[in-house]
């Protein structure tokens, strides 16, 4: 059972404030040695949110790589046996133990910063469910209203439709992110402090599978 959260936070501005919706919430520090990040999780994906919590109070993601990043896309975690993966060698994918039903919230984008749950398959619909443990630290870089325009096309032709507000596109134009995901993988929460450490991470060398050529680990801990 996931513990009672004693420590809180409203950020005016965010995603919660877009919806109309004055959520407190759970905050996590992720430890790395390029620096330290502080995320927040969202309220309105609470499968997800609780599933997160319980591998940070089980310690599930202490000592795991960033396996994978990719600079203008994002930083990939979470994986169990990145945990042990031999130096300079492919790290295997765990299949899902117990995968979530994927829960777009409009609202909830790919922003840089974001938090997005990895998809748990390829195969026999598994791509419409979230991993359990895996996840994605969007990285992206900025789009124009125009080529949001066609992005948005795009997904919707894929069966991903999803609708974006003004908010939402001044988002994409000054900040950025992957818009290219929306509609398709569960955005449930995001960095609030710390996006530095992304930034550092982005330059890491990495190999011909994406994984730093140093292994970044990281530590977690919920804030209460």
């Amino acid at each position: 059972m996931v513990m009672t959260i004693l420590c809180w936070l409203w950020l005016p501005g965010t995603a919660s404030a877009q919806l109309g919706t004055n959520l407190k919430r759970p905050l996590v520090e992720v430890r790395t040695e390029l620096g330290v990040m502080i995320i927040a999780l969202f309220n309105e994906t609470p499968a997800h949110r609780d599933n997160f919590l319980q591998h940070v109070e089980a310690n599930a993601f202490d000592s795991l790589l960033f396996h994978r990043v990719v600079p203008g896309f994002g930083a990939e975690a979470g994986e169990p046996a990145s945990k042990y993966a031999k130096p300079a060698a492919y790290v295997d994918v765990t299949p899902p133990k117990d995968p979530l039903p994927r829960t777009i919230i409009p609202g909830l984008i790919h922003k840089h910063g974001a938090i997005s749950a990895s998809p748990a398959g390829t195969e026999n619909g598994m791509d419409t469910l979230s991993h359990d443990a895996r996840f994605l630290f969007v990285l992206g870089v900025k789009y124009e209203p125009k080529e949001l325009v066609l992005i948005e096309e795009r997904n919707a032709n894929r069966g991903r439709a999803f609708a974006y507000s003004e908010a939402d596109r001044e988002v994409y134009a000054s900040v950025g992110g992957a818009p290219r995901l929306d509609g398709g993988y569960t955005v449930f929460g995001e960095v609030v402090e710390g996006l530095d450490v992304l930034e550092a991470l982005s330059k890491q060398p990495c190999d011909q599978w994406d994984r730093p050529l140093k292994d970044i680990r990281m530590f977690m801990r919920v804030l209460k």
